[in-house]
């Protein structure tokens, strides 16, 4: 995923009721950009951080400017929940996901469950052959948070809505489908995954038991520059 205009850097000022942020720009402007997230930002809110927002291209937007990196224990970090899907979606159609090949047909925003959407559904339906590859529903689930070094963690805060998702992929795998809980990393500077359990109980949990109905849950990071994000490899998850 390539960012479609030159980001511009500033130097973050203070984060605050969840979805904005204030930016002293490099010109001494100060801006209030959108925060494109919803979690907690553990460790990734501290005054002075060099950041990099994009502009938007809507001239009647309320906020002029919206916040997607940050330089954070030496390296960029990607922070607008906004992306995830669209990065992971470039990264299977390119067939940079081993665990998501061999689908031709990708669709987003696929209703499924109890009045959800699936962030993306992955169908063979070209000469499937006998018995037929099952469809794939896909939950993507953005990761930035790192308490030990090298050692990304889901999630930052406590989520019932990833709870609910975990939930209803198992639904999918008693119905004959197949489920699978995308953890992208929007970090370079981590090479093993787990649930941050101390903060969310419920939701590790019910990652257990959802994977003991048969969802599969896979982790890749990514390389991030000031030009665009993209899905870089595979980081072993400890789910145990």
């Amino acid at each position: 995923m390539q960012f479609p205009d030159p980001l511009i850097h500033g130097t973050l000022l203070r984060r605050y009721k969840r979805f904005l942020a204030d930016i002293k720009l490099d010109d001494g402007a100060e801006v209030t950009a959108h925060c494109a997230n919803p979690g907690a930002m553990l460790g990734l809110t501290e005054a002075g951080a060099d950041v990099w927002l994009s502009p938007s291209r809507n001239p009647k937007r309320k906020l002029a400017y919206s916040w997607e990196i940050l330089r954070a224990d030496g390296d960029l970090v990607g922070i607008n929940t906004a992306h995830p899907n669209a990065i992971a979606q470039e990264a299977i159609e390119a067939g940079k996901i081993a665990e998501l090949t061999g689908y031709d047909s990708l669709r987003r925003e696929v209703k499924y469950g109890q009045n959800s959407r699936i962030d993306m559904l992955l169908q063979q339906t070209q000469d499937p052959g006998p018995p037929g590859r099952p469809d794939c529903y896909v939950e993507v689930k953005s990761v930035t948070l790192m308490r030990q070094p090298g050692l990304a963690e889901f999630p930052d805060s406590v989520t019932k809505r990833g709870a609910k998702h975990l939930v209803e992929l198992g639904d999918m795998v008693d119905d004959g489908h197949r489920a699978v809980m995308f953890y992208l990393v929007q970090r370079m500077d981590c090479d093993r995954f787990s649930v941050a359990r101390d903060i969310d109980p419920t939701y590790g949990e019910e990652l257990q038991r959802a994977m003991g109905r048969g969802v599969e849950a896979i982790c890749y990071d990514c390389a991030i520059t000031t030009t665009g994000i993209n899905v870089r490899r595979s980081v072993a998850p400890d789910l145990g």
